[in-house]
């Protein structure tokens, strides 16, 4: 079905409004190259125009009773489940991922909207005893101001909800800097709050590149907290780029996460969570399995298995049932995928599956690569080591369960880890060493609910945590408090017997 090309406008102070430049961008199908919109690319005149909006709209929204912000995000989140499946046949269109998953894209925004409508009734602090008599003691949590919301194109609902939902219940403003392949999937969220009673000026949205406009964001002086998911390199940018001003910076991102495979797992299990680990999303997830050690006592049969799966995979536009994988997201992103074929043959491994830009009937226009699998890889090959983004996996040999935590824990990265196993006490020994942010047991990589904490360790990030309630540390500042009604002047630590 064919979609009627519109072109869009920013959101600042809530009117829909042109880029100051005049100057526009294009967002395409990377399963056909449909043209779907074209976006103002913004300048930093527009980020000072949005970021003033939301700091006009501060305070009135930070004095709205919490739970009357829940109500809004209660109602956005019934308009996303009447509107999931435009929404999911939209987002296939614009980023490719095969229908079924965007309806997961969006029933995790779903999801998220909802839980966070429910903390509007809670924003838990804690009442704790004093030391002294007739004194009351707690803390509460405050609203911290501006919040700059900059998040990446392969789940272009879900994410942008992650931060944008609870930073709104907590009584902030937002400006929002969507990923530029996926900008249409970003309107539609920010139309939908809209609808849903959003005050003018609580959510402001700039589209353009990260260079320009995300710099600008991140950096500008109104802008008190800076949430990002993206990569690492871009991270330590933000990071170095917004020290000076001692800004409240979250990270979420980049990822090399395992899938471990003992001699005693059930292998059936274990192939259907490497395929989908690997290959869903056409491995365009950070928590995507890349990397799989097995035992060798199974080795052998996971390599034959595994590669015969993942030979057997149809690619093709996500929008058609039969499709198992869908395109990368455009063209810079396929020939880096494919650049990794030169490098696993330099380090010596072997190519077992797929290590091909994928052409034929059905994929004309599109950016489709082969489900690839290397086998004998060395743990610290560059292709077991840096972060590939899309549908390759590598498949590394471990004497034993030991040596297989050692190399899964071998990496600069820590988000997403899994084991299949049927003995429970490895399973509880992997749970304590495997160091990572989310751990699997017998199944894959990917999968997190909203209601626990997102987000991994070492380079995976710098400590935050996206989803749950752990994310509401991201967008809040806590205030102690104490009440002391004693009529007398106590002095805590002093005045004891």
């Amino acid at each position: 079905m064919a979609v009627a090309t519109r072109t869009f406008q920013n959101l600042i102070g809530g009117q829909w409004v042109d880029g100051s430049s005049g100057e526009t961008f294009d967002t395409v199908s990377p399963a056909t190259g449909e043209l779907l919109g074209t976006f103002p690319k913004s300048t930093r005149d527009d980020v000072d125009r949005a970021v003033a909006a939301a700091r006009e709209a501060f305070r009135s929204w930070s004095l709205m009773p919490a739970p009357r912000r829940g109500e809004i995000l209660f109602r956005a989140a019934e308009i996303l489940v009447e509107r999931k499946e435009d929404l999911a046949q939209e987002m296939t269109r614009e980023m490719g991922k095969v229908l079924a998953e965007a309806r997961g894209d969006v029933q995790e925004a779903i999801d998220m909207v909802y839980f966070m409508a429910g903390e509007g009734r809670r924003l838990v602090g804690e009442t704790v005893p004093a030391e002294m008599p007739d004194k009351f003691a707690m803390s509460v949590r405050m609203p911290v101001g501006v919040i700059a919301c900059i998040t990446p194109w392969n789940f272009p609902i879900a994410i942008p909800s992650w931060k944008i939902a609870p930073a709104l219940i907590a009584g902030n403003t937002v400006v929002f800097k969507p990923a530029s392949d996926t900008p249409l999937l970003a309107l539609r969220l920010a139309e939908i709050l809209q609808e849903a009673g959003l005050p003018d000026g609580v959510l402001n949205m700039v589209f353009g590149g990260g260079s320009d406009v995300g710099d600008a964001v991140a950096t500008h002086p109104d802008v008190d907290v800076v949430s990002f998911t993206g990569s690492s390199w871009t991270g330590r940018e933000i990071t170095k780029r917004t020290a000076d001003q001692l800004k409240k910076v979250t990270l979420e991102l980049g990822g090399k996460n395992v899938i471990v495979v003992l001699n005693d797992a059930n292998l059936d299990l274990a192939i259907d969570g490497i395929v989908w680990s690997a290959f869903g999303t056409t491995g365009q997830r950070c928590t995507a399995a890349s990397r799989v050690v097995v035992e060798e006592g199974v080795y052998d049969e996971v390599v034959e298995r595994l590669a015969e799966r993942a030979r057997g995979l149809t690619l093709g536009n996500g929008l058609e049932d039969s499709v198992e994988v869908g395109p990368v997201i455009n063209d810079a992103a396929l020939q880096k995928i494919h650049s990794y074929r030169e490098v696993g043959e330099a380090d010596g491994a072997r190519l077992v599956a797929g290590g091909n830009i994928a052409t034929g009937a059905g994929l004309e226009g599109g950016h489709f690569y082969e489900p690839t699998v290397w086998a004998d890889v060395d743990p610290n090959a560059r292709i077991a080591q840096e972060e590939i983004f899309g549908p390759v996996t590598a498949v590394i040999k471990a004497r034993d369960f030991d040596h297989a935590i050692e190399i899964a824990n071998g990496v600069d990265f820590g988000l997403s880890s899994a084991i299949f196993t049927e003995n429970v006490n490895r399973a509880f020994v992997a749970m304590r060493d495997l160091y990572t942010g989310i751990c699997y047991i017998n199944a894959g990589t990917i999968g997190a609910e909203i209601q626990l904490p997102f987000g991994g360790t070492r380079d995976t990030g710098n400590g935050h945590r996206d989803a749950g309630v752990a994310c509401l540390d991201n967008f809040t500042e806590w205030k102690s408090v104490y009440v002391d009604y004693s009529g007398t002047l106590q002095r805590a630590q002093i005045d004891h017997d």
